[in-house]
């Protein structure tokens, strides 16, 4: 049962500290997809909820308008702690909302979703010269993802949204996030989408916070043959690993424009 309550926020926009990004708007305090691994979790410290992340969905909603001046030649990013297409997001409509206003901003917009909901929206995006939607999936197996992701978008769906978008014409990206060590098949991944992407990104999965314990739990019980490599990628710092996924993705993405954001 998700707590929700409807708050009232002085902006909808706030400054970025994300390389790249001048400015967020996160439409929403929570998030009801419950990711396994969602880095957003430490938000919960800056709220009044007692609930688990991911229990909870606050509303935001502000009576002022958006300093659209303030936003020129910058970059905005929605969002940052939240999805912008969670489910809520279809009776409340805050980020529908704040893409109406930033239509009119001489500034680029970057959009990250799990969702298929942000389909709707296909409509105010062609009125919007400089979007990028960027769609986050890490596996083609429907099973992984309703277990690491729950109450996300299905991987078919997911597709299916991409594909729309760049039908009709929206800058598109394909966000592989996070990348988890042997059960990601990036190149599988790559594939389904390589025709509808305009772009690549790839992250790895970075273990810090509650989310670790959990993570590392998941892995020993649900695939306990992998967890020796999880215990020496995560434990005993085996950088190789990543090192060998970074040559794998460059040999795989030759001909596309992608960026990857690997560390060790």
């Amino acid at each position: 049962m998700i707590a929700l309550n409807v708050i009232r926020v002085r902006n909808y926009i706030s400054p970025s500290k994300l390389p790249g990004v001048d400015y967020v708007a996160n439409p929403y305090v929570g998030c009801p997809h419950k990711c396994m691994y969602c880095y957003a979790e430490f938000m919960k410290r800056f709220t009044d909820h007692s609930e688990p992340w991911g229990d909870f969905v606050d509303v935001k909603r502000c009576d002022e308008p958006i300093n659209l001046v303030s936003l020129r030649g910058k970059h905005v990013m929605l969002s940052s702690v939240t999805d912008p297409y969670n489910p809520y997001e279809k009776k409340y409509g805050v980020t529908r909302g704040i893409l109406e206003q930033l239509k009119f901003a001489e500034c680029s917009v970057g959009i990250t979703t799990k969702s298929y909901l942000v389909v709707r929206d296909i409509d105010l995006f062609k009125t919007m010269p400089n979007v990028r939607v960027a769609i986050s999936m890490n596996s083609t197996d429907d099973g992984f993802r309703s277990e690491v992701e729950p109450y996300a978008s299905s991987v078919t769906k997911r597709v299916e949204a991409m594909n729309r978008l760049h039908d009709a014409g929206i800058a598109t990206v394909l966000f592989m996030s996070p990348i988890f060590p042997i059960l990601t098949d990036i190149k599988g991944v790559v594939d389904s989408v390589r025709n509808c992407a305009d772009e690549f990104w790839f992250e790895h999965l970075k273990l810090r916070g509650p989310y670790r314990p959990r993570v590392l739990n998941y892995i020993k019980s649900r695939y306990p043959q992998y967890a020796d490599t999880y215990r020496y990628i995560y434990e005993m710092g085996g950088r190789d690993y990543w090192e060998g996924v970074s040559d794998l993705i460059d040999s795989i993405s030759q001909g596309m424009r992608y960026d990857k954001f690997i560390s060790w």
